[in-house]
């Protein structure tokens, strides 16, 4: 996959968008691909967001064309089905071990013991939530292989068929826009048609889920859940184009960012990542893989969050304090 010049990662664009800003800050005239498969049913309902962004777009439709290949590929899509419900019960059993082991650093952060013993513990908490992440991921990609592997993407016509207008319809644009909504469906519909094989060098575009694909670990996370657990749990692996960073979109209704044991804990956990929470208005811009700009708010291993962090290193970095023994 070539790595494209430009990708800016936006903060939820809500009532007031600001990527029209962006994409002429950058200076892309359109056609630009737009990607909406995480609004699911929705996805065509774009008028709105192609009038915000200022140039031309092209929808890409990526949801209806996996509904139309699932329900035209008997055999492919009973196999995919099983595909996705295997992954839905290990991330269920993950979510378990996860929970063991919370409640159990819970436990003992509130003993009445020498400090340095309760930082120590800590440290053995953090490690096995990362070894446990590690191993799922693992795991997932795994079950994603053998897929790929029994499941080639001309082993469906109909698939083969839709993954080449996507390539048809791309080459005419001039840079890749992708939106936010449900992170699985958005995650595995561009995978499924191969959307970012097909980039190049244009530039994209991505906020919230969008910009959560882009990097190299998915990360789910609600402190305050209507239901449920409120354990962040790693969903899956991304794209990797923006690799290092763990992206958090909408932190204003998600994350308590006054709690700074929790905020450590995390940042601890997610390292030697670079956790960033994105808010409406904020973003990152990188050029040829390296972050030239940022104004977002960043979660540091010493439990602050740093809000307008520009990008730049800070006292609080300590991104190899944690090994993951596996």
């Amino acid at each position: 996959m070539t790595a494209p010049r430009t990708i800016a990662l936006l903060g939820p664009q809500g009532a007031t968008p600001d990527v029209g800003a962006v994409i002429a800050e950058l200076g892309i005239k359109g056609p630009v691909a737009l990607v909406r498969a995480g609004y699911q049913e929705r996805e065509s309902e774009d008028a709105d967001l192609v009038k915000a962004l200022g140039v031309p777009a092209v929808n890409l439709t990526l949801h209806a064309r996996g509904n139309d290949v699932f329900a035209s590929a008997g055999e492919f899509a009973a196999a995919y089905t099983a595909r996705q419900q295997r992954l839905r019960y290990m991330q269920g059993f993950y979510r378990t071990r996860l929970d063991g082991i919370e409640d159990a650093a819970r436990t003992i952060s509130l003993r009445y013991v020498d400090p340095d013993l309760l930082e120590q513990e800590e440290r053995v908490s953090v490690d096995q939530f990362r070894n446990v992440d590690h191993q799922h991921v693992e795991r997932c990609q795994a079950v994603k292989a053998a897929f790929d592997k029994a499941w080639p993407a001309d082993s469906a016509p109909v698939l083969a068929k839709h993954r080449r207008e996507v390539r048809e319809l791309m080459a005419t644009t001039d840079a890749l826009v992708i939106a936010g909504g449900h992170v699985a469906t958005l995650l595995n519909r561009l995978q499924l048609f191969g959307v970012l094989d097909n980039v190049g060098t244009k530039p994209i575009i991505a906020w919230a889920a969008g910009a959560m694909v882009l990097t190299d670990r998915i990360v789910l996370f609600h402190d305050y859940p209507p239901y449920g657990s409120d354990i962040a749990q790693v969903m899956d692996t991304g794209f990797g184009l923006v690799p290092g960073y763990v992206v958090l979109p909408d932190p204003r209704r998600r994350i308590n960012l006054e709690a700074k044991a929790g905020i450590q804990r995390f940042a601890r956990r997610m390292a030697p990542a670079t956790c960033v929470a994105m808010d409406h208005g904020e973003r990152m811009v990188f050029e040829a893989g390296e972050l030239r700009s940022a104004y977002a708010t960043r979660l540091t291993t010493a439990g602050a969050a740093e809000r307008e962090w520009s990008g730049e290193p800070s006292r609080f970095s300590t991104p190899h304090m944690f090994k993951v023994h596996v």
